[in-house]
């Protein structure tokens, strides 16, 4: 009989042998009408803090129109502040999105209306940032031969060893994305080894990857990023 043992979200089970009722049952629509109703609250708060602001049209870049009818924030407001108090801050940063769907060229056109166009209603000074923003998309694909990262004229092999990816992406600079291996994570029975790989040089005292995901979890049979150090 399923039970539920906590009322409130975690990133951690509440006991040792606990399971998420993700992965017993998956991901259910209308999941908090129904079995999980008690954290509607969590969501009501969560999906005000997202909405448009009021009275101003919605951009067809940035917002996105809710199942209520609802304007929506579709990139989270907190992404540009964080890009602002970087700049701020005098640090040197670039920044990749990596996602194992078809959205890329849409999330790079939104980001480029914010920062270059001046688009985003509570973010309209982004352009005194002077960010570039790489319109191409890049691909990384992995096999058991190895993993092949492209993006237009640039194509980087571990063919020739893992030191030469993890020095490309650590001389990126500006905004960009890559579409990671949707297929290869599924293959794998989406644990760590398809997950998107993130190479990490612990003794590089100049450059520092972080990688930010809704997926990743403490558990190797069940999360989406692969760690290669």
């Amino acid at each position: 009989k399923w039970e539920w043992l906590s009322d409130s979200p975690s990133l951690l089970p509440p006991c040792d042998d606990a399971v998420s009722y993700y992965s017993q049952f998956g991901r259910i629509p209308g999941f908090t009408s129904a079995a999980g109703r008690r954290f509607r609250g969590v969501l009501d708060e969560h999906l005000a803090l997202l909405r448009w602001p009021e009275g101003i049209q919605g951009d067809r870049q940035l917002a996105v129109k809710g199942e209520d009818g609802c304007l929506y924030h579709w990139i989270l407001p907190s992404f540009f502040q964080l890009i602002k108090d970087l700049v701020q801050e005098g640090r040197e940063f670039a920044i990749l999105f990596r996602t194992f769907g078809t959205d890329l060229p849409r999330v790079l056109k939104a980001v480029c209306r914010a920062l270059n166009e001046g688009a985003h209603p509570l973010f309209p000074d982004l352009p005194d940032l002077k960010l570039s923003v790489n319109m191409t998309p890049g691909k990384i694909r992995c096999s058991k031969r190895g993993i092949v990262l492209s993006r237009a004229e640039d194509r980087v092999s571990t063919c020739d060893g893992e030191r030469g990816l993890y020095q490309y992406l650590s001389s990126v600079q500006g905004l960009g994305g890559f579409q990671d291996h949707f297929d290869w994570w599924a293959t794998n029975t989406f644990s760590i080894r398809g997950g998107k790989p993130l190479w990490v040089d612990p003794f590089d005292q100049n450059v520092q990857h972080i990688f930010i995901d809704d997926n990743i979890r403490q558990n190797d049979e069940d999360t989406i990023v692969h760690p290669k150090v």
